[in-house]
């Protein structure tokens, strides 16, 4: 415990730190900001010094650090786009069974209807394009029911009592992305 002399033996100190007859200054530490910047000119990292009051000072000297000179604004997108792509492929276990693109389609909605009913079997898919030979196919659906086409197309089990399984092999935001794959890549 620090002692104050003039005020009689054991007498405390009413901040401690600060010697008696002096005005409570409050004394500043620096410290080092770093803040991202924006400006025209882009996006910068800039190093600011700040000057922070110790503690135990007055209340009043707290007032003194400046406001900051930029606002900032954090913007997250989750999922910006509309629709997603998926490009899927039916194979069946004996083989040798022919759709076209018409029954591909009523299989896919069925699929829908049979995990999720009337009302999520009207969700808004398309098909973009269809090979017969390969039973393979590029779907459009929105964003909101990638998810349950997804989970229907993995529960499918039979076609016309016969075994099948989709495969997904890609799945994006972005139609351009499906152009091209790299584990399909042939390098000579």
């Amino acid at each position: 415990m620090s002692r104050i002399r003039g005020r009689g033996r054991g007498a405390k100190r009413k901040h401690p730190g600060v010697s008696p007859g002096r005005k409570l200054r409050g004394s500043s530490t620096s410290w080092w900001i770093f803040a991202v910047s924006k400006s025209p000119g882009g996006v910068r990292l800039v190093r600011r010094r700040a000057a922070f009051l110790t503690q135990g000072r007055c209340d009043q000297h707290w007032k003194k650090m400046p406001a900051p000179a930029t606002t900032y604004e954090r913007i997250v997108y989750k999922n910006p786009s509309e629709y997603h792509y998926m490009k899927v492929r039916l194979e069946f276990q004996d083989g040798g069974v022919g759709l076209n693109a018409a029954q591909f389609k009523q299989l896919l909605i069925s699929a829908l209807k049979d995990l999720f009913g009337e009302v999520d079997a009207a969700l808004p898919l398309d098909v973009l394009t269809y090979e017969e030979k390969t039973l393979s196919a590029i779907l459009r659906i929105c964003s909101s029911g990638l998810v349950k086409l997804w989970s229907s197309l993995t529960l499918l089990g039979s076609y016309k009592g016969k075994n099948c399984a989709f495969r997904v092999i890609q799945v994006s935001p972005f139609l351009l992305a499906l152009s091209g794959n790299s584990r399909e890549l042939v390098l000579n």
